[in-house]
């Protein structure tokens, strides 16, 4: 576990392989609770390559000095993605 905001990772390797490719994040939010948006992606084993980007919203609660996960939204494609980022611009643009 992570006791700095910019520590927290979603990068996961196993048996020396990067399973899970972390691309980029954001931190959205800071203090005892923070919120993350990551671009990463999966590690495909049938075709031995990763998979297309994919983004996950995560919050995460400071307890005892380390960030535990909370809760998380996985976006699994660019098209989704480009949903939620149309529907938020369209409830931001709206007064």
């Amino acid at each position: 576990m992570a006791s700095d905001v910019n520590e927290i990772t979603v990068q996961y390797e196993e048996d020396g392989i990067v399973i899970v490719k972390e691309l980029d994040k954001e931190i959205l939010s800071k203090g005892a609770w923070a919120t993350l948006i990551f671009k990463y992606q999966d590690w495909n084993r049938a075709k031995s390559e990763y998979g297309p980007p994919r983004f996950t919203i995560r919050r995460y609660r400071k307890m005892n000095g380390e960030y535990r996960q909370q809760s998380k939204f996985n976006i699994s494609s660019t098209d989704q993605a480009l949903k939620v980022i149309g529907a938020l611009q369209t409830w931001v643009d709206t007064p």
